[in-house]
């Protein structure tokens, strides 16, 4: 699934530009994640899907990144709109980051691409996904792409033996999580590390990673299959260290589950000790895997962490009608939730969690103001209700959520009844939320005819967001 503040570190868009785009006063540059909270307000150049789901049909955008002043976005579609014009694009695209307008790039990707990231130069893009060819040359589930002419680079080796869910770069070295069991030659299982130029295993991640979860609930039932992968990646603002989330017990010779940390040295990389019991925790017997997204504070201090898992499958929790887990213990369960951790190379204890009262978190992006959320939740700041059950309080923040760093909501000043600033359509939920210098790019999905991000300078629903969405700094 997707990086973070790697992602944005070559990043050369300035903050004035995009607010005068929408516009905003001009405002002085800011370093990446410093400042906030973003405007309500969403940007009316953005692009997005050119379908608008009503068929019954469901396209998404998996994946964002921006490199120098272009922002590419990847995922499971066949058409952009910007503005008044379509544009076919298959699984890839590329535009403008302060205007929109859409680039030539088009790769032409035949089959959905999970995560896309940049060369330092911006040359070649590398994707992942589940696909077979590119523009018409065999691909399989992973590529480097040329960002000129779309055309595949066929000295960077492309086959791998199963998904590509995420991706990462450190350096010299392509950081690939996935189901994969073999890749370009290598029989690493789940994450390996390839030559940026071959596309060769150059032996800097050895992690042998194994196991998934199976647990029985207090209704007696079994926890439904799920297979070992890493599924999604977040590097530190500095680049040193890296999250990876995913399906195992067991990394690097550590007992992980949902979660590690990695130490990217020079040669080579190892588990950092950060870890906390909460994670260990089983959440519904159908969701054994729901740590799906996690995040860093801008100074490293803190790992913020984005959960599915609809509710707790043993103890506190596992009845709907209980509270959503016990705030004051050591630890708890942190199913379909957003939680905030110290970072630092021990066993920690969670400084907050804040229940969506059992709808799902896909994603998470911070700033150095606010922690965003993105899924396809109704609620934030409901520790007790599930559901709809009517049980304690509960703030109405449809689709993404905007938090304090102390983790609860901030709230919309011109509504009477407790509602989140932030609001977006929730269809399946936002997959990724990046943040950048200019402010936050969510991407999601139109399912259900889904198309509202954000207010209007009026402040009505902002419409005709399916898929993209940016939020600037005020």
């Amino acid at each position: 699934m997707f990086s973070r503040w790697a992602r944005v570190r070559a990043a050369t868009v300035v903050a004035a530009a995009a607010a005068a785009a929408v516009g905003l006063a001009p405002t002085a540059v800011a370093a990446v994640g410093d400042g906030g909270p973003v405007s309500p307000i969403a940007a009316t150049w953005t692009p997005s899907l050119a379908t608008s789901g009503t068929d019954g049909s469901v396209e998404r955008i998996r994946k964002i990144e921006q490199c120098g002043s272009t922002m590419y976005a990847v995922g499971l579609f066949s058409s952009i709109k910007q503005k008044v014009t379509t544009y076919a694009r298959n699984n890839a695209f590329s535009f403008s980051a302060t205007t929109g307008a859409m680039t030539p790039w088009a790769p032409n990707v035949n089959g959905q691409v999970n995560s896309i990231v940049l060369s330092a130069d911006c040359s070649t893009a590398y994707l992942g996904g589940t696909f077979t060819s590119i523009n018409g040359t065999a691909a399989k589930n992973i590529a480097a792409v040329s960002t000129t002419t779309g055309v595949v680079v066929t000295a960077f080796a492309r086959t791998a033996g199963g998904k590509v869910n995420t991706l990462a770069r450190s350096g010299t070295h392509l950081l690939v999580g996935g189901n994969f069991t073999s890749i370009n030659g290598s029989t690493k299982k789940y994450m390996v590390s390839l030559n940026l130029t071959t596309g060769k295993d150059d032996g800097y991640v050895n992690l042998n990673i194994s196991g998934n979860y199976v647990y029985t609930d207090d209704g007696g039932q079994q926890s439904k299959g799920n297979s070992t992968n890493v599924y999604n990646f977040s590097m530190s603002p500095d680049g040193s260290r890296l999250l990876a989330m995913g399906v195992f017990t067991s990394v690097g010779g550590q007992a992980r589950r949902q979660i590690f940390m990695l130490d990217l040295g020079a040669t080579s990389t190892t588990v950092n000790g950060w870890y906390s019991k909460d994670f260990d925790q089983n959440c519904h017997i159908v969701e054994p895997f729901y740590l799906q997204d996690a995040t860093w504070s801008p100074d490293t201090s803190k790992v913020y962490v984005a959960t599915t898992g609809y509710k707790a499958a043993n103890g506190l929790g596992y009845r709907t009608w209980e509270p959503r887990g016990d705030l004051t213990a050591p630890f708890t369960n942190i199913c379909d939730a957003a939680a905030a951790y110290p970072s630092g190379p021990a066993v920690q204890r969670h400084d907050w969690i804040d229940y969506t009262g059992c709808d799902s978190l896909y994603s998470v992006a911070a700033d150095s103001s606010a922690v965003y959320t993105g899924g396809h939740q109704r609620w934030a700041d409901s520790p007790v209700q599930c559901d709809g059950n009517g049980n304690g309080t509960k703030v109405v923040s449809p689709g993404m959520s905007g938090l304090n760093l102390a983790g609860d909501s901030i709230l919309d000043p011109n509504v009477l009844v407790p509602t989140n600033r932030y609001s977006k359509g929730r269809g399946l939920g936002a997959t990724d939320m990046l943040i950048t210098s200019a402010g936050l790019w969510i991407a999601s999905d139109n399912a259900q005819n889904v198309d509202a991000c954000g207010k209007t300078s009026t402040g009505a629903i902002a419409r005709g967001h399916q898929g993209l969405c940016f939020l600037p700094y005020p």
